[in-house]
C-alpha cells in the first residue's frame, strides 16, 4: 500500500485513512472520517477548491487545507 494526503487522491481513487492531524482530530470526527474509515475521492475542484469524499455511503466536503491533514493508504 502507498500513503498519500487525502488532497493528492485521485478521482473514485479509495483509501483508508491512516492518520489525521491532531489538531483536525476532534473537527472532523462528526463527519465520519477516523482512522481506520475508508473512503473513495468523487471530486476535486482545481486551485484551493474543496475535494468531496464518500464516507460511510455519505458525500462530504472537505477543504483543501484539511485535506492535506489527512493520510490516506492507497491500494
Amino acid at each position: 500500500m502507498k500513503k498519500k494526503k487525502l488532497s493528492e487522491v485521485e478521482f473514485n481513487e479509495t483509501g483508508i485513512v491512516s492518520h489525521i492531524d491532531e489538531k483536525l482530530k476532534n473537527r472532523i470526527d462528526v463527519m465520519g472520517i477516523r482512522v481506520g474509515k475508508k473512503l473513495k475521492m468523487v471530486t476535486k475542484q482545481p486551485i484551493k477548491g474543496p475535494v468531496v469524499v464518500i464516507v460511510e455511503g455519505a458525500n462530504t466536503s472537505l477543504g483543501l487545507d484539511l485535506a492535506q491533514m489527512i493520510t490516506l493508504e492507497v491500494d
